[in-house]
């Protein structure tokens, strides 16, 4: 019946062929036939429970999430970097009466004084005749982007699955990603190998660039996923040369032509992609043509299930893959009168085509006049010295601010002179943009931060 197929471990059921399927971790692995007899789960019962999924590594948190989905009521998914403050507020907003994960991160939640359930991926037991009702389990995650309490929105397996539901399964499909599978877009990624009939390779926060890759390659991966940050410190380094995936896909940030000619340079037999989707949205649509941006037609009406629309300049959508709501203290409503989410990115349409300028509420203002800092780095970041570049705003007493930037430049820029570099790179941006948006000043940096969900990390200076 159609409640029983609500659950993430029939799912794989149904999508499992005569090839062993596998969750590949850093120094273990899972095989995903293992869960049609086998539990992974100790110490307490998840059944019904609202339960708090919190874990060291990736690998136990997907085992997590198979384990809980259809039996648990929710399961609200900690990412690695949330605050432990953070933690308490949003576990107490979610009603949380369970914990479940690995022993030594669970004394971090004591203050909660629920029961706790431990995952050991070495010692599965017998999952016994008495299997708890399947149940329409609701995933709770978490925003990121914020140095507040995160929000917390409401999916359930439906949702999250909705833009590759219909899919036939791919058995030699072998997925990897950069991101973190407890954030968004990460977990799309995760659903995507699971319920599409492949395997994952998991990254690992501690794991260095070149081992990970290596695993990529050991594994054979055909598929791999990150923000355009991650791609840029990738291609950086000639690590990035072990890999030969047939497909590359970037989400979570925008994706300018220079990083989408670049990866296309490095892979040339990949099929290179870039995706929109946000948490609370789910996923629009990916491009496939090798250019920035998304065609205009793609506002004229549904595609795939997906409707966009541009309301007061940023983009709006409605979709099956649509979050269920916000739980606990809300900012406000997830939807429009209409049904849509406010993605709060702003869209610029020239032409036939529809190019994401930035966050609206990412504007620096100089002398009353706005400029998204994305805008200013797809400049940059076409030049031919620049690897990657993050534009920040700094106060001024004369316009109130200035357009600033770091530059990563590339490996072959060697030891020129950096001041002729500057003055070539601020000659470039006036090229392209009017005076406002270039930038006062340029420093020329070794590395560029990017925070745990992938994104360059945004501050002014």
């Amino acid at each position: 019946m159609l409640a029983a197929r609500l659950d993430l471990r029939t799912k794989i059921a149904e999508a499992s062929g005569a090839q062993e399927r596998w969750l590949w971790g850093r120094d273990r692995a899972v095989a995903l036939s293992s869960f049609a007899a086998k539990t992974y789960l100790h110490d307490a019962d998840p059944a019904g429970r609202k339960a708090l999924l919190l874990c060291d590594d990736q690998l136990t948190a997907a085992t997590g999430l198979i384990e809980l989905d259809g039996v648990a009521d929710s399961i609200l998914i900690c990412p690695p970097d949330l605050k432990s403050d953070h933690l308490l507020a949003v576990s107490r907003a979610a009603g949380i009466d369970m914990v479940a994960g690995t022993p030594p991160v669970l004394d971090r939640a004591g203050e909660l004084a629920v029961p706790s359930a431990v995952l050991r991926l070495a010692e599965p037991r017998d999952r016994g005749a008495g299997a708890a009702p399947v149940r329409q389990t609701s995933w709770l995650l978490l925003t990121s982007g914020t140095s507040g309490v995160p929000k917390i929105v409401r999916h359930d397996l439906n949702t999250l699955i909705s833009a590759f539901a219909g899919v036939p399964p791919a058995h030699d499909t072998v997925w990897s990603t950069f991101y973190d599978i407890r954030r968004y877009g990460g977990m799309q990624i995760l659903l995507r190998a699971l319920v599409g009939g492949g395997s994952i390779v998991l990254s690992d926060a501690g794991e260095p660039h070149a081992d990970y890759l290596a695993r990529v390659a050991k594994h054979r991966v055909t598929h791999i996923s990150g923000t355009p940050s991650h791609w840029r410190r990738a291609i950086m380094s000639a690590d990035a040369h072990a890999i030969a995936p047939g497909y590359v896909r970037m989400s979570g940030e925008i994706a300018d032509q220079a990083i989408i000619d670049a990866l296309k340079s490095t892979y040339p037999a990949a099929s290179v992609a870039h995706a929109y989707a946000s948490t609370e949205a789910g996923v629009g649509f990916a491009v496939d043509d090798g250019r920035e941006g998304f065609p205009a037609a793609y506002l004229d009406g549904p595609r795939n299930g997906v409707v966009l629309k541009v309301v007061d300049g940023t983009l709006r959508l409605k979709s099956a893959g649509t979050a269920k709501g916000y739980v606990g203290e809300a900012p406000g409503p997830l939807l429009d009168e209409e049904g849509f989410v406010d993605s709060g990115d702003v869209i610029e349409q020239r032409g036939d085509r529809c190019y994401f300028a930035g966050r609206r509420g990412g504007i620096i203002n100089v002398g009353g006049l706005k400029v998204h800092p994305e805008e200013v780095e797809g400049v940059l970041n076409r030049h031919e010295s620049v690897s990657m570049s993050l534009v920040k705003a700094r106060k001024s007493p004369i316009t109130g601010a200035v357009v600033v930037a770091d530059v990563v430049l590339e490996s072959q820029v060697g030891s020129q002179d950096h001041e002729i570099l500057k003055a070539s790179l601020i000659a470039h941006c006036k090229a392209s943009l009017p005076a406002h948006k270039v930038p006062a000043l340029i420093k020329i940096v070794p590395h560029i931060a990017v925070g745990q969900a992938g994104k360059l990390v945004r501050s002014n200076a």
